[in-house]
């Protein structure tokens, strides 16, 4: 039976340990936050929300997450 692989990564400034190869929309599910309402910075990059799925976070990878919150 094989180990699942780990890495290391920052969200928002708190290190979090996640499964290797997991996508950032993967990432987002797993927090619980609609990809339609937040904005990702990945190592001091924005990431297009056409890309989350296709963007495999990395050892290292430094992410802040903005959700935006509607109301009036």
């Amino acid at each position: 039976m094989g180990a699942t692989i780990s890495i290391s990564i920052t969200v928002n400034g708190a290190a979090r340990q996640v499964a290797a190869g997991v996508s950032l929309a993967e990432l987002l599910a797993q927090i619980g936050l609609d990809t339609r309402k937040v904005a990702v910075e990945r190592n001091l990059e924005i990431v297009p929300r056409s890309r989350y799925a296709a963007t495999a976070l990395a050892e290292g990878d430094e992410l802040e997450i903005v959700h935006f919150i509607g109301g009036g």
